[in-house]
């Protein structure tokens, strides 16, 4: 069937093809950026991943199989030793001087059980934990609970509260000093009397959600804006950078950060033994660095530090999807509601595409006009196929038909889309917004499957009045029912994506319809002239 497809309809194929598979994995990966790993370690930091490795004792066929065995941290239990309350979050410091507990408060964060968002796993390392290089250090740390000078604090809305935790070991005392802020941001001074190596680590990823059409993992983001992602269950080794501007473990909406620390600082990624990614720093005696944990709210991590933005991350249409995701906002200064921005986006994206989708359309309905005459040279020179081709291009040229006039449009839009796409899934902002009537949260699927019905009826209405030159019945058939296919498939899309694509449909049914009747009206003239011609020739 393809091989009777003309240029431009198995480009269409193609896309839709695409698409459709696009969808039914949900998930966009973004390439990873080749990384500066460091292949000459030395013999002391070998040495002392296997001590660790010894001292919580894994399996040593771990090591076998290429998974570094630092990484491989089991789950501790432990009691809470400091409480920070504010009006977004409740923070937990434990007694092994982590960050154990990090609760949302705002319920538009909720789970899919309704249940008070947890940032932070239960399993695996966690935030400010500290894993001495020295195997029997290590196993006394692991053991010894920290001291705090406070145990619970209330902070305001632009608070901040100092708080001193102690580790008194049998060759050196830890001290951290970390002062927590409101919005979601810390700073640590970590200090120790006596030099010892340790390793301090990020932490795993939040789990919220199971979403399956996101990117999940860790980030770092180091050198001249050089950004490497390392996706859950495709880590395969261990990888060194130092420059590093930001380190971020995320999911869909949420991240636990580190950033602030000196160039000079190691930082290391590797593989767990579920392939996932496990990142920490190698401290200093006196180490100084900042974090964060919370919602990947654009606002909120400018104002903390520009340097924060970089964890928002759209894949590999980032410098598509960035200048859109901020029109977005500032859209939404104007109109004070996301949905009614994503519908005024809409408009602007089809403005800016305007002059190609017109020549497109122009292109499409001169072919179709042709299409008979096409079809007569074809036939005519069947036996000659490069005598044909010359004939159906001249006939092109005189009639100024570009075969390829529709695909120019089409194939501009792929990126957009894809940009869009991760624009309205990866934005937090669209959490708990409402737009009208029944769509109460644009980041969740329309509860009355309302909104893909809509986009699949325009889908199939722009079909409709789209001139195609389709020669083989079955190929049509295949054609008409994608917008089924499509529809179907967004039932399960956010609400904001679906009245994307719904208004797209919108404006392309608008600008079809008034180059349809364009063309009726040309045609008609066309036809009084020439019965005038006729007339005339008569008398």
């Amino acid at each position: 069937m393809l091989e009777k497809l003309s240029p431009n309809q198995r480009l269409l194929f193609a896309v839709a093809l695409s698409f459709a598979f696009f969808i039914g994995y949900t998930t966009l990966f973004p390439p990873q950026v080749p990384a500066g790993t460091d292949t000459n370690k030395s013999v002391h930091s070998v040495a002392s991943s296997q001590n660790v490795a010894e001292s919580m004792g894994v399996n040593p066929s771990v090591e076998a199989n290429n998974t570094s065995a630092v990484s491989t941290i089991k789950a501790t239990n432990s009691d809470s030793l400091v409480t920070i309350k504010t009006k977004e979050f409740t923070l937990k410091v434990d007694t092994l001087g982590r960050i154990g507990s990090v609760v949302l408060n705002n319920a538009k964060h909720d789970n899919k059980d309704g249940k008070l968002a947890e940032l932070i796993p239960t399993e695996g390392a966690k935030p400010l934990q500290i894993r001495f290089a020295d195997a029997s250090l290590d196993a006394v740390a692991q053991k010894t609970p920290f001291v705090s000078n406070v145990s619970a604090i209330a902070l305001g809305e632009k608070g901040k509260a100092e708080v001193i935790l102690t580790q008194v070991l049998p060759t050196c005392t830890v001290t951290k000093n970390i002062v927590f802020f409101a919005d979601g941001h810390y700073e640590a001074a970590i200090h120790l009397s006596n030099d010892e190596k340790y390793f301090l680590y990020l932490g795993q990823h939040p789990k919220i959600n199971d979403k399956m059409m996101t990117v999940i993992g860790d980030m770092v983001y180091a050198g001249d804006g050089l950004t490497t992602i390392f996706k859950d269950g495709d880590v395969e080794g261990r990888e060194l950078f130092t420059d590093v501007h930001l380190l971020s473990a995320f999911d869909q909406y949420y991240a636990t950060i580190f950033y602030g620390f000196d160039k000079a600082t190691q930082v290391v990624v590797e593989r767990d033994i579920h392939d996932n990614p496990v990142s920490y720093l190698e401290g200093t005696k006196n180490f100084a660095f900042k974090g964060y944990i919370g919602p990947k709210e654009y606002k909120t991590l400018h104002a903390i530090d520009p340097v924060l933005t970089n964890a928002i991350e759209f894949g590999f249409f980032t410098f598509v999807a960035a200048p859109i995701f901020k029109a977005l906002m500032w859209l939404h200064s104007i109109f004070g509601n996301w949905g009614w921005s994503i519908i005024a986006l809409t408009a602007l994206i089809r403005v800016f595409l305007y002059p190609l989708t017109q020549k497109g359309m122009v292109s499409m309905q001169k072919i179709k006009e042709i299409a008979p005459r096409i079809k007569e040279v074809q036939e005519k020179y069947k036996g000659d196929p490069q005598r044909m081709n010359a004939a159906v291009m001249e006939m092109y040229k005189k009639h100024g038909a570009n075969p390829l006039g529709g695909c120019l449009p089409l194939l501009l839009q792929i990126p957009i889309f894809f940009a869009i796409y991760r624009v309205l899934l990866n934005a937090v902002e669209l959490q708990g917004a409402e737009w009208i009537l029944w769509v109460h949260d644009l980041s969740r699927m329309d509860p009355y499957y309302i909104l893909p019905i809509l986009m699949g009826a325009t889908m199939f209405y722009q079909q409709k009045i789209t001139p195609s030159n389709f020669t083989d019945p079955l190929q049509e058939k295949v054609f008409k029912f994608l917008p089924l296919i499509f529809t179907f498939f967004f039932f399960t899309f956010p609400a904001g994506l679906v009245l994307y694509w719904f208004v797209n449909n919108i404006f392309s049914i608008a600008q079809q319809y008034l180059v349809n009747k364009q063309f009726a009206a040309a045609k008609a003239h066309r036809h009084e002239v020439h019965i005038a011609e006729k007339h005339h020739e008569k008398n």
